[in-house]
């Protein structure tokens, strides 16, 4: 087999409603110089099946124990065969020119890696994903602000030879594991002109719940009397309906700032630092 310019990684972690999706936009893309790693970090529900679907048109599937996302980019990495390494979540959908835009400029002009230049949501029509936004103080559609710098402190793209020589990703960062090549390598990702992509924001209580209970387990948030009263029922309770009378809310985003908060909550008190969710 001819060796790709560009592989693919992609962690899986009970992705199973969007997997399909994720994959069938990088097959449809303009650039097609790539090769696809899934690595399934210990799924629980049918995303293994649907990665080992894709094995038949060429697809490398990979498992391994529920360690986080890190390791699981890690491990993908070190089976890559691409001098340019895209790491790619489940949950997320790529405009057709998304890797041609991403890699453009490790290419022609030799940059160590890029990030995405747009981020938007690609269920901004349902609620709960609307509370995200909202919470996240950003506008429905958007993942990310408006005015990006020119570099930012995340990696969606970098040369292999860099990745390596810092030794990947450091998983016990946890939820904020992508930051970690940017700290080791000490610069920052350049934004890479015209590349689009649609990240799904959590579209029910339950992912609410888990993803916010991954973000307070990332150890961004110290177990501080300030943080628990932070995100304490109470607490919620008051920011919920503030937001609902003067922000004019939908009722739901109280329910929705209740869970999330308790996802919080678990996450700063109870769970250790870093590695999986």
């Amino acid at each position: 087999m001819n060796k790709p310019k560009v592989t693919i990684i992609i962690p899986v972690y009970n992705e199973e409603k969007y997997l399909a999706y994720c994959i069938s936009s990088i097959f449809s893309q303009s650039f097609k110089d790539f090769e696809i790693i899934i690595v399934d970090d210990g799924s629980t529900d049918r995303s293994n099946q649907i990665g080992r679907n894709f094995v038949k048109k060429g697809v490398l599937f990979l498992k391994q124990k529920h360690q986080g996302p890190g390791t699981a980019r890690n491990l993908g990495a070190k089976k890559a065969r691409g001098d340019i390494l895209v790491f790619v979540d489940a949950d997320m959908m790529l405009d057709k020119y998304f890797l041609e835009y991403l890699v453009r400029p490790i290419i022609e002009k030799d940059v160590m890696g890029t990030f995405q230049e747009e981020e938007l949501v690609a269920n901004q029509q349902n609620i709960w994903a609307k509370c995200w936004s909202f919470n996240s103080d950003l506008p429905a559609k958007r993942r990310r602000p408006v005015n990006l710098p020119k570099e930012i402190g995340v990696f969606r793209a970098i040369q292999k030879k860099y990745f390596d020589k810092v030794g990947g990703f450091d998983p016990e960062r946890g939820y904020m594991d992508d930051g970690s090549l940017s700290t080791k390598l000490k610069t920052k990702a350049m934004i890479a002109p015209g590349s689009i992509c649609f990240h799904f924001n959590p579209e029910s209580l339950n992912e609410v719940f888990y993803s916010a209970r991954w973000i307070g387990k990332s150890g961004e948030f110290p177990k501080s009397l300030t943080n628990l009263l932070r995100y304490s029922p109470l607490n919620s309770m008051r920011i919920g309906l503030r937001n609902v009378i003067f922000r004019k809310q939908p009722i739901v985003f109280l329910f929705f700032k209740l869970v999330y908060d308790a996802g919080m909550f678990w996450g700063i008190w109870f769970c250790r630092k870093g590695g999986a969710k």
